[in-house]
Parts: structure tokens; sequence; C-alpha cells
């Protein structure tokens, strides 16, 4: 199995998004992806299976004010995601994303305590995720649980979007 879980988030409003935000981000959010997905659909073919989970992000099915340019890193993991689960399964090999919501992590740690807080309110269990949450689900795409489900993109995001 594979877990494509890197990632960056630099948030700037559209009209100050620099080239080197746009580079760095998709080099790291994408790109990445897109280079271990080959490496590991090459040695998993060997076997006729194999499990490759890509972590996208709920900013990356919705979008938000602020994150264009990581949004846009994410729906490409979605799109990679889809694409590859079809020219993958004939390999039996599935490829499903995880698209977390707001969890706790140094990352959001990061954020001003309001803006923590405000986030947090908008998320309808009443509570910020965990990366066990996250860990969880991964755990389900890479095991025999899920060997009939390839191409999907699991939102984890406690209710933000109901």
């Amino acid at each position: 199995m594979l877990v494509n879980n890197a990632g960056i988030l630099d948030d700037a409003l559209l009209g100050m998004v620099s080239d080197e935000m746009i580079e760095r981000s998709f080099r790291v959010n994408t790109f990445g992806a897109i280079h271990h997905l080959q490496a590991a659909a090459r040695l998993m073919q060997r076997n006729n299976e194999g499990s490759i989970v890509n972590l996208s992000s709920i900013i990356g099915v919705v979008g938000n004010e602020g994150q264009t340019v990581y949004a846009a890193t994410k729906s490409a993991l979605i799109g990679l995601t889809k694409s590859a689960a079809k020219e993958l399964a004939p390999r039996r090999i599935r490829v499903n994303a995880v698209a977390p919501g707001f969890i706790d992590t140094e990352m959001t740690r990061a954020l001003p305590p309001e803006k923590f807080e405000e986030r947090s309110a908008g998320i309808k269990m009443g509570r910020v995720g965990t990366p066990e949450d996250i860990a969880r689900s991964v755990l389900f795409f890479a095991s025999d649980l899920s060997r009939y489900v390839t191409g999907q993109v699991l939102g984890v995001d406690g209710g933000m979007l109901v």
C-alpha cells in the first residue's frame, strides 16, 4: 500500500498569490503524489494487487476563500485518484482518497485562537477531528474491508459540510 500524505498549506488571497507559492504547493501537494503513485503502481502490478490512498482535503471538494492554490492542489489529487483508479483497477490496484476537514494538528493550532474557535464552531459533531480519525479512514481503504472500493473520495469532516 501507499499513503500519499505529504502536504503544505499556504494561505493567500488570489491577488497576493506568488508564482513561488503556486510552484511550491503543486510540487509538494500534487507532483509528489503523482511520482509516488507511479512508483508504487509499478511495484504493485508485479503482485497484481494493492491499495493507494491519497490525502486530499475537504477544501479540494468545496474550496475556501484565501485558499485558492491549496484547493487547486487538493482538487488535483481528487482527479488523480479517480483517473488512476480507472487505469489501475484491471490490475486489482485500488486508488481512493480521504478528504479531511478541520483536524487538530500543528498546522491548525498555528491559527490565531479566535480563527481556530470560529472554524471549530462550524463542525456539526461538536468537536475538531483528530489525526486518529483520519488514520482510521486510511486504514479502511488500505485494508481488505474496502477490497471492492476504488475511485472514491471520503470526506472526514465531522459534518462541516452537512
